[in-house]
């Protein structure tokens, strides 16, 4: 990997597994310090660390519901008094329920809107005191924003699309302090939540032009792509990364 992140501090929410376990492991890589948020697998978080701390930077762990805006407040401020500032933000925290619209109930929404779109505001809001000049804000969203390839995906959806809206006025907003917004947006990826070999698979890789889930260290590369000095003139862009998926 390269130095491009050396010296920049950054936090993960959702870090400890997954893609956000991935990312983290990447910007590492690339050099920066990093501070991953998690829900409760601690021992999951603790692997996160180690792979951090393996690649010669600074890593920690702060428990933190995503939902709650006083925690996420918390875990920001604890993210920025560890490493002395926040360079990047990586929105990665969120889940799906995927029923179709007969069977859903406003609870359903209300759960997914409070981590999915609440807790990335209240993170943005709570970093950005913390943030210099130049920083990145990178929300995780999901090609599901902007498409609807299967039945039962209506309020998931709902709240991606939801996460566009706010990353284009954020870069707008934070145009005059260089802070750049980008959403990623995957398609099927190998995740132990939907795993290549799983049944729903069975589904997704057909609709799939290249014919195969995505990887979590290829949302990784680009999301630490996005995180560089490489990326300096992007901003308020929602990069699909799908494999065809949603064209």
């Amino acid at each position: 990997m390269s130095n491009r992140l050396e010296g920049k501090k950054a936090i993960v929410t959702g870090g400890s597994r997954g893609i956000g376990a991935a990312i983290a492991r990447r910007l590492a890589a690339d050099g920066a310090d990093v501070v991953i948020t998690f829900a409760g697998n601690q021992d999951a978080a603790n692997q996160t660390v180690a792979a951090i701390t393996a690649a010669g930077r600074k890593g920690y762990a702060v428990q933190a519901d995503g939902a709650d805006p006083e925690a996420q407040k918390a875990a920001f401020d604890s993210a920025a008094e560890k490493l002395g500032g926040i360079d990047i933000v990586v929105h990665n925290a969120g889940f799906g329920i995927f029923v179709p619209v007969e069977q859903d109930t406003p609870d359903n929404l209300r759960r997914q809107l409070a981590l999915n779109v609440e807790g990335v505001h209240s993170g943005t809001i709570a970093a950005l005191p913390h943030m210099p000049d130049g920083g990145r804000i990178i929300v995780i969203g999901s090609v599901n924003g902007h498409t609807a390839p299967f039945p039962g995906a209506s309020t998931y959806g709902a709240t991606k699309a939801a996460v566009q809206g706010l990353a284009r006025g954020w870069a707008q907003d934070l145009a005059k302090r260089n802070i750049l917004v980008n959403v990623v947006q995957p398609g099927p990826i190998d995740t132990d939540l939907n795993p290549t070999d799983g049944d729903f698979s069975k589904i997704l890789t057909p609709m799939i032009p290249l014919g195969r889930y995505g990887t979590a260290d290829e949302v990784a590369a680009l999301t630490a792509f996005l995180a560089s000095d490489e990326a300096s003139f992007i901003t308020g862009a929602m990069i699909d990364i799908d494999g065809g998926f949603s064209i």
